[in-house]
């Protein structure tokens, strides 16, 4: 590969979340005991050094000396224009469809608000991501969740009739799509999407989609945008996205939606503009610059690969190792969302105890429980696979088979 992906970072006291937050005063996550190191496989970044254009990018502006207010570029919109074209299969996008936001989930809020009263019911899949929750919740909201099911062969799919009732039930006029889906990580199908808006449309439902993760695929799939599908569904959908998921930028802030409804499209931009808080930052702007060049595309094409490698390698050990533990392989996100329902019943143990037994050996793994999913644990891949490999061997010889 043309890109490292397998040198160990030692993020340690470099304000890294995922690392220097373990064993930190107040933190959920304890120290390991002695003689272990912190595998991070919990919070959603990345363990792998950026492409070298962003960090050209955000150099060459630091050289300016000069960081007052600012306005972003043609270059800014013509880049994204082209990364959704290339990516994506976008077409007829311009700059007047693109709007800044600080993150996705304040611009979710912001379309909310537009869209509809405080107290409202909005429909969610569960499991559901976490952000969402806390979101919603804290800005009034009130969450219908919508389960996934698991057919024959253990993918999640969307239950049709379920989302119909609970739409009917609940008088719901806006729903939350995550595509990719996190913590599952599917990645649906164009008969899917198509089905879901046609149900939105059927009953007016609006739709926040969600596809920070969309650049992050694996290996046989393809991500279809929300908007795509049809012409209802593009003048019917608040799309986000970010180079934050993809590049691990998530520290520099800063995201873009998509609205090709004008009206909806005014009303965003003044919901997001109330505050006099929702306002780029120049070096995050420089950064998706950097991001979105010819060595970006590369990048990220050889990351994907490194992410299918950590996963198939990751499904085949719990596969042949761990007995009771089982896991729908993603078809996108760096994520595994993985169920330790039978494990755990048979040992007598529930899921707060296996996930401290794999703290102890420095498997810094995540609580599915807060995703809505009762017997998981959600683990993040985007580390180099020698890590992947030392983290699976911990959990083989001290948790699932000690």
């Amino acid at each position: 590969m043309k890109y490292d992906f397998t040198t160990i970072m030692n993020r340690k006291g470099q304000d890294a979340i995922a690392v220097d937050m373990v064993g930190a005063p107040g933190s959920p996550y304890p120290a390991p005991r002695e003689g272990f190191d912190v595998i991070p496989m919990w919070v959603a970044d990345m363990n792998f050094p950026v492409v070298p254009t962003i960090v050209e990018a955000m150099k060459n502006r630091a050289d300016q000396a000069h960081f007052g207010y600012f306005m972003p570029p043609a270059p800014y919109y013509e880049s994204i224009i082209r990364w959704q074209e290339s990516h994506n299969g976008v077409t007829g996008l311009t700059a007047a469809s693109i709007g800044y936001e600080n993150g996705v989930l304040g611009g979710v809020v912001t379309a909310l608000n537009v869209l509809c009263s405080k107290g409202d019911n909005v429909l969610v899949h569960s499991p559901t991501y976490v952000g969402f929750t806390h979101s919603l919740e804290n800005n009034g909201y009130n969450i219908v969740h919508s389960p996934l099911v698991q057919d024959e062969q253990g993918i999640w799919r969307m239950d049709f009739a379920d989302m119909e009732a609970k739409i009917i039930a609940n008088k719901i006029h806006a729903a939350i799509f995550c595509s990719p889906h996190n913590p599952t990580g599917r990645v649906w199908e164009r008969w899917e999407i198509e089905q879901v808006m046609e149900l939105y449309k059927k009953h007016d439902v609006f739709v926040i989609s969600d596809e920070i993760w969309s650049d992050i695929i694996l290996t046989g799939s393809k991500h279809i945008p929300t908007q795509s599908v049809s012409e209802d569904a593009k003048y019917r959908t608040v799309a986000f996205y970010a180079p934050s998921k993809t590049f691990n930028l998530a520290g520099l802030v800063g995201s873009y939606h998509i609205i090709y409804n004008k009206w909806l499209k005014d009303r965003c931009d003044k919901e997001s503009s109330l505050s006099h808080y929702n306002g780029m930052n120049v070096m995050s702007m420089h950064a998706l610059l950097g991001a979105y060049q010819p060595e970006g595309y590369e990048w990220v094409e050889e990351l994907c690969q490194t992410i299918t490698g950590n996963v198939d390698f990751a499904c085949k050990y719990i596969a042949e190792h761990f007995e009771g533990v089982t896991v729908c392989r993603p078809q996108g996100t760096y994520m595994l969302f993985i169920d330790c329902g039978q494990w755990c019943a048979k040992h007598g143990c529930d899921v707060g105890e296996l996930l401290a037994k794999g703290w102890e050996v420095g498997v810094v793994w995540q609580d599915g429980r807060a995703f809505h999913g009762a017997t998981h644990i959600r683990m993040n891949l985007a580390l180099p696979l020698s890590r992947v490999q030392e983290a699976f061997q911990r959990l083989d010889k001290y948790v699932f088979n000690a």
